[in-house]
């Protein structure tokens, strides 16, 4: 699959995280778009071409888990990333059907074997 055709993503409170993964997924040479609460990603519309979600678990508003819940309909594969993880929220978001959990700091090579997993 080839990178351009492919969209990614990235829901996160903390402008750093966002840029520093924007940056992470451009380099990959991956399209991406990101926001900064559920709200904003509820607002746009979904693309006809392959993506993913990287998607923080806690976030003002609506909770990462919450937009989850309300995207099951939807064929967009999510990977959570949080700082603030515990056992029951990454067994709860796994087995609604998140392809990866993964906790803060992780490893840029690790989200970008996800990222790739999940648009394949």
């Amino acid at each position: 699959m080839t990178g351009g055709k492919s969209i990614v993503f990235v829901v996160d409170d903390d402008s750093l995280v966002r840029e520093s993964l924007e940056q992470l997924i451009q380099m990959a040479g991956l399209d991406v778009r990101a926001f900064a609460s559920a709200e904003d990603f509820l607002s746009q519309s979904c693309p006809d071409r392959p993506s993913c979600l990287i998607l923080d678990a806690r976030l003002p508003g609506m909770s990462g888990l919450e937009l989850q819940s309300r995207l099951s309909e939807l064929p967009i594969p999510i990977i959570f990333i949080s700082g603030y993880a515990n056992v029951p929220m990454s067994v709860h978001a796994l087995k609604a059907g998140a392809i990866d959990f993964l906790e803060k700091p992780f490893h840029n090579q690790s989200l970008l074997d996800s990222v790739w997993r999940a648009i394949e």
